[in-house]
């Protein structure tokens, strides 16, 4: 569908930007910085705010303090794992009913997860579902269904894998796993989502009015299975400016400022004695790094990247680029992901690390690469800048090599790139979305670290398929150690904190825990 036709199909809804605040009683105003697109969560990798409340999951990942979150019953009332964690059957919860009023059935999962992995869909994010039995063969278009996908009767499914995955669970509460409906969806094509007619999900939320790139309204599920939501609408206006954004929301027409959105608005909204108490902020979960290739000199030398480490001064970098609002992070793992534990702090030593060089065989100092992208955000050439100063104490001649996205992401995937700094936030709650990402033997090579040290690349696989949650932490924490400390694979920086600034008659805000601005609105209350 073109955008002329979206937009003629949504022309009677244009006036819903102009909704006032008298207008606006028990609707809920927040904001997104760009037109999700689609609300089907199938064909986004980024834009969550209407699959996480039009849709359910069989499994949700709920927060349950800040920063912190547990899996609980979505969809599924409960499920049983079979000893040799290959086989899951989940128990749907009978009577749910989507937006049309048609029964959930497990019919209706199968289809949803075949559809996901069938190439004609062209879905994003089907490695959530590749450990399913047959899943690459469905992928591959080898088969015409997935193997280890099972209605065994209409409200039992039974999922098999490949090979034990202890993170499975964590994966089926992404917004990507969402639910559909099969005849619903089938009927609708490849418009599914795309509009108020073309999407229907379980969730607490129904999608009402989609105007392109200016909002979407949502309406309370007045048959919802967990119970109708305390607030009758949900409106989601696209703003792009931050400047504006804060206009919108010191004039009361937005009741949630995401400060993820303008961060520069940041020691305003602190230091402002009528919103600073109404700032609400947890953890943002993720890390932000600085990567080190080993497969380039001077940095295969394992004294050369623990100087790294120990001449740049963290703590700096986050008070004057991030305001001081975060925490520095020592290990893999970002405060608020399973299985974290502090790690031993990263010392800031210039001093020893400019010894550390001469020991490696550069006492006059040893001249290296950092790279940036020339359509980032100015945010890491910033970051770039400030490294390249600070690490000259210690006998680091950084030189500082901007290139385009295309060159950097070719480079990358065949581990030839310099040194970079970046971010990864959690995308499903388990250690493995860090540590495969980044230390497994492909995701080394990928990612440009060349850590290549064999016990970390079984220990990353060995934990992938341990079931014991005390056991499996346990080992991730000594990988952790293992990558840090001994091989000095990464720097990492900093986590950050979510904070966001809410209209004193916004109640039961809670920070999301994951890594996004996306959340689920069904508990929030407006006053």
């Amino acid at each position: 569908m073109t955008n002329k036709i979206r937009l003629l199909l949504a022309t009677a809804v244009t006036s819903l930007i102009l909704i006032s605040p008298a207008l606006a009683d028990n609707m809920l105003r927040i904001s997104y910085p760009e037109d999700p697109k689609t609300a089907d969560g199938q064909m986004t990798s980024d834009s969550y705010t209407l699959p996480l409340n039009v849709f359910d999951r069989l499994i949700e990942s709920e927060t349950t303090s800040p920063g912190q979150s547990a899996l609980v019953s979505g969809l599924a009332e409960k499920w049983d794992v079979s000893g040799d964690g290959k086989t899951y059957t989940f128990h749907l919860r009978q009577g749910v009913k989507f937006h049309d009023g048609a029964e959930l059935t497990a019919d209706d999962v199968v289809y949803t997860f075949d559809r996901m992995l069938n190439p004609k869909t062209k879905a994003l994010g089907t490695d959530i579902l590749t450990f399913i039995e047959g899943a690459q063969e469905r992928l591959d278009g080898k088969a015409e269904s997935v193997s280890g996908l099972k209605a065994v009767d209409k409200y039992t499914v039974e999922i098999k894998l490949g090979q034990p995955y202890a993170a499975f669970l964590a994966l089926l509460a992404s917004p990507q796993a969402s639910i559909y409906n099969r005849a619903f969806t089938e009927k609708a094509g490849d418009q599914f989502g795309l509009t108020p007619e073309t999407t229907n999900g379980t969730g607490p939320f129904i999608l009402r009015e989609y105007t392109l790139n200016e909002s979407q309204m949502l309406e309370a599920n007045e048959n919802y299975f967990r119970g109708r939501p305390k607030l009758d609408r949900l409106q989601v206006r696209v703003v792009a400016d931050s400047e504006t954004l804060r206009l919108l929301f010191e004039t009361d027409e937005i009741d949630v400022f995401d400060l993820d959105y303008a961060p520069t608005q940041t020691p305003y909204f602190y230091g402002n004695d009528k919103w600073k108490d109404l700032v609400r902020s947890g953890p943002r979960v993720g890390v932000y790094y600085y990567n080190i290739n080993q497969a380039k000199k001077p940095f295969d030398d394992v004294r050369v990247r623990k100087a790294f480490q120990m001449a740049i001064d963290r703590q700096t970098i986050l008070d004057k680029n991030f305001y001081g609002k975060g925490k520095l992070e020592d290990g893999v793992l970002p405060r608020g992901v399973a299985c974290y534990a502090p790690a031993a702090p990263i010392a800031y030593d210039p001093a020893k690390a400019k010894a550390l060089l001469a020991e490696a065989g550069y006492p006059d100092g040893v001249d290296i690469n950092l790279q940036q992208v020339s359509s980032w955000s100015a945010k890491w050439s910033d970051m770039n800048q400030i490294i390249q100063a600070q690490v000259a104490a210690a006998g680091f001649k950084a030189n500082i090599v901007t290139t385009d996205e295309a060159a950097f992401l070719a480079a990358r995937k065949v581990g030839e790139t310099d040194a970079y700094t970046q971010v990864w936030s959690a995308d499903f709650n388990d250690p493995d979305n860090f540590f495969y990402t980044f230390f497994s033997e492909s995701g080394s090579k990928v990612r440009a670290y060349n850590n290549n040290d064999p016990e970390v690349f079984s220990g990353v696989e060995k934990a992938r398929s341990l079931t014991n949650p005390e056991e499996r932490c346990k080992l991730y924490q000594e990988l952790a150690a293992r990558i840090v400390d001994k091989d000095a694979a990464w720097v990492p920086l900093f986590s950050l904190d979510h904070s966001y600034v809410v209209q004193p008659r916004v109640k039961n805000f809670v920070v999301p825990w994951n890594g996004w601005s996306d959340m689920s609105y069904y508990k929030v209350e407006v006053e």
